[in-house]
């Protein structure tokens, strides 16, 4: 049984309809002892940090998540289900994660870039505006970008470098650990986009909205 956990943040039917279509079935639930009972869970989500802690804490979901991760489950984290893994993040002052992965959660600068290269540079670059001999970046970081594979998992299996996914985000993680990035994307610098360690796969693009390639990751999640 694949649970999608709903804390009251997030768009939970996309990614019920998006397993859907890859010919899974999954619940949406808020059951401390359905999470329990989970064969795989997907924790999604966007908004504010603190109040996903706060509302995952509220209905006593965070020891299910842990316990769900140390038996060595399938789990995938999507979007602000990527920050909540770390064990702070500076969004609304320093807040305390999960502390599941070690490492932080920061916003992105407003920087200027001078030498672009690569689509995913050129696909940041479009929601910029021009400042001289630079780019000033847009805060979100909203639309298609590339990621670049770092490390081989199973859920990037046909799933080829440089792939477009769908972001929108403010936020973006740097793990204390090199070794567990899977994929990186660009938008001034690199960050980011996606992590693995053993059973945990969490990723800061959504899946749900990024067509073929998004399902088949979701596909290849359900298949683990």
């Amino acid at each position: 049984m694949i649970s999608i956990i709903d804390y009251g943040m997030g768009n939970l039917r996309s990614v019920e309809k998006a397993f859907e279509k890859v010919g899974f079935e999954s619940v949406i639930t808020n059951k401390p002892e359905i999470v329990d009972k989970s064969d795989k869970i997907v924790l999604p989500g966007v908004g504010a940090f603190k109040d996903a802690c706060d509302g995952l804490r509220e209905i006593h979901l965070v020891d299910p998540i842990r316990s769900h991760i140390k038996k060595g489950k399938p789990f995938l984290g999507i979007c602000l289900g990527l920050q909540l893994l770390f064990t702070r993040s500076a969004e609304g002052g320093e807040q305390q994660g999960l502390d599941v992965v070690a490492g932080e959660v920061v916003r992105f600068e407003s920087s200027k870039i001078t030498s672009p290269s690569g689509h995913s540079h050129d696909a940041a670059l479009s929601e910029g505006v021009f400042e001289g001999n630079g780019y000033k970046l847009k805060i979100p970081h909203m639309g298609w970008n590339g990621i670049q594979i770092k490390k081989k998992v199973s859920l990037l299996k046909g799933i080829p470098d440089n792939a477009y996914m769908y972001f929108v985000h403010s936020y973006h993680v740097i793990p204390d650990h090199s070794e567990i990035v899977a994929t990186e994307t660009e938008y001034g610098v690199p960050f980011v986009s996606m992590i693995s360690i053993e059973n945990i796969f969490a990723m800061q693009f959504h899946p749900e909205k990024s067509q073929s390639f998004g399902l088949q990751i979701l596909k290849n999640f359900a298949e683990l």
